[in-house]
């Protein structure tokens, strides 16, 4: 059991770390703001930020598709060989016009 020292000493040690704990979030959340009303007072840099933050969100999105796409026509020239009986002529269509657009592009796959 504790005893009523043992037990005051917890609860300042709680209170210190408590106090402590408090300090750090304040100085965590005045960093922040201290922070973006920097970058607000610097139009230029604010600019700049979200050019760049807009050309590889652009850029992310494109490879996404890119990957995204290129999986769903591997994945029906695959189903299209298993010569299902509707699904197989559909999916061998989709295939032929997606390959038909690329030729018109310039590539060919």
């Amino acid at each position: 059991m504790m005893s009523g020292r043992d037990s005051e000493e917890t609860r300042e040690w709680l209170q210190s770390v408590d106090h402590r704990l408090m300090e750090i979030g304040r100085r965590m959340e005045m960093g922040e703001i201290a922070e973006y009303v920097q970058l607000l007072n610097s139009p230029r840099r604010l600019i700049l930020l979200n050019i760049v933050t807009g050309i590889a969100r652009g850029v992310g999105i494109a490879i996404g598709v890119t990957i995204f796409t290129a999986t769903i026509v591997y994945l029906l020239q695959k189903l299209g060989a298993l010569n299902l009986p509707v699904v197989g002529d559909y999916i061998a269509q989709i295939v032929r016009i997606v390959q038909a657009q690329l030729e018109l592009d310039g590539r060919k796959y």
